[in-house]
Order: structure tokens, then sequence, then C-alpha cells
């Protein structure tokens, strides 16, 4: 039936990537983070991602695979840039707000801003069990956990303060 559908392994892949992010950015959708004061924004923004992370192991598992084949089938998905501009346009926005506000620095790039909040949470999350083994402290309690996402809040938003 794989054949059928998908006609072959590595088109049914490709699908299963686009549909993980098709999931993260239908959910960033429901945030309503133009509503929110801006860094009442980001710290929605980066609640919510850490808590993605968290409740989708196998997304961030996944991105892993695919960028150890250097996105080799990533770069092949008609739909991927389209489901990012959303986002893009939507961390932009709360920037601008911010800016204007005078609560946020003049100099954010949207993109990067996003990269920094996904990897503070992707890293932490990928190496628990490592980090945990080097320093002989247990990253993967439910308290631990709680704790780095309010940390990874107060990294990125001491970042944007102006």
């Amino acid at each position: 039936m794989i054949y059928h559908y998908f006609g072959d392994k590595e088109a049914l892949y490709i699908a299963v990537l686009e549909a993980a992010y098709v999931n993260i950015r239908a959910a960033e959708h429901h945030l309503e983070l133009t509503k929110l004061d801006p860094i009442a924004a980001i710290e929605r923004l980066v609640n919510f991602t850490w808590d993605y992370f968290l409740q989708h192991p196998e997304f961030l598992s996944l991105l892993g695979t695919e960028n150890l084949h250097k996105a080799r089938y990533l770069k092949r998905s008609a739909r991927i840039f389209n489901l990012h501009t959303p986002l893009v346009s939507l961390v932009s926005d709360v920037i601008a707000r911010g800016v204007k506000s005078k609560q946020f620095r003049p100099d954010i790039d949207p993109v990067k801003l996003y990269i920094t909040i996904a990897s503070l949470g992707a890293f932490y999350f990928s190496n628990r069990w490592t980090l945990s083994t080097i320093f002989r402290h247990d990253l993967t309690t439910q308290r631990e956990l709680s704790d780095w996402g309010k940390h990874i809040s107060t990294v990125v938003v001491a970042y944007v303060r102006a």
C-alpha cells in the first residue's frame, strides 16, 4: 500500500517529515501571540516549544535523523518552506511590537530568535541522559524539566529586552 499511496519509501518518509512540521506549526497557530504583550508572547512561545518537545519526543528524534542525512529528504519537500513563513511572520510581528513599545532591542532577527528558543530546548532534551551522567545530576525528573523550561524563558526574555 505504501507504493500505492506514496510511490516509494522515500516519499512516505517525506510525508512523515511534512506531517511532523505541520503538527507543530498548527499547534503554534493556536498560541494567539498577536493578542499578547510582546514579553508575554515570547514567554508563551518559549513555554510552548519546550512543552511540545517534551510531549512529542518523536519530533526531535525525526529531526535528528534528518540532520544525520543533512536534510536530504526535507530538501525534496514541496511544502516545507511554506509551513515556516507564517511562523517567521508571527515572530517578526511580536518583535516589531516589542521594539515599538520599547520593550525589545531593535536588532533581533526572528529566525535567529526562534532557532535560539528551539536549540535551548532541543539540546537539553536530546542530551539529557548523557548530561545527567556527566554531571551526576538527574536532569530527567519532572522538577528539572520544569526548571529548564523556566530557564529557557528567562534567558530568551533577557536577550530580547531593550
